[in-house]
């Protein structure tokens, strides 16, 4: 009886080691993601982040509501190649702007949001950042939530103590596999 329960806790244990192996993996390139995209605006004053002709934007308006609500985040391929009736993501002044292009004639781009009664001021191909091709529901709510300094420290120091169990709870059952 003994032996199968020191089996099953092998088996939870190494379980648990691969799932804390993931996250730590998952945490890391999240925290390289996080470190160059805060380089990118902050340190060399890019206007976004370019991530292998990616970019990403958390939409903080509802004038593309029913399509893309307030605290979504859309994913964004970097070009200027777009189509009528896709999603694009422009630069109007200071802003970023997430609209439906509805007219595509080579010279005059207009765009105009889903939820809103009119169109925008047509736009040039030059003011085009990319078209839409995620959209991830609420993730903007989360980043703010997961990425909070207090948040990250927390997830850390949980990550410690596991690992720190697990070390132990492993150690302990090599010990009583010696005694036998």
């Amino acid at each position: 009886m003994k032996d199968k329960k020191g089996k099953i806790g092998n088996i939870i244990g190494y379980i648990l080691g691969y799932i804390l192996d993931l996250l730590l993996i998952l945490i890391t390139i999240l925290i390289i993601i996080g470190i160059y995209y805060i380089t990118q605006i902050k340190i060399l004053k890019n206007e976004y982040a370019n991530i292998f002709g990616y970019t990403f934007f958390e939409v903080a308006t509802g004038s593309m509501s029913n399509t893309i609500e307030i605290g979504d985040v859309v994913i964004v391929k970097v070009t200027k190649d777009v189509e009528k009736n896709e999603i694009i993501v422009y630069k109007d002044g200071n802003n970023f702007v997430t609209h439906r292009l509805i007219e595509n004639n080579g010279e005059k781009l207009v765009a105009k949001g889903d939820a809103n009664n009119s169109e925008d001021k047509p736009i040039t191909k030059e003011q085009i950042l990319g078209r839409v091709i995620c959209i991830i529901p609420k993730l903007g709510i989360w980043r703010k939530i997961f990425l909070s300094p207090e948040i990250i420290g927390l997830i850390l120091i949980f990550m410690v103590l596991l690992g720190i169990v697990l070390q132990i709870t492993s150690n302990n059952s090599d010990k009583v596999e010696e005694k036998k």
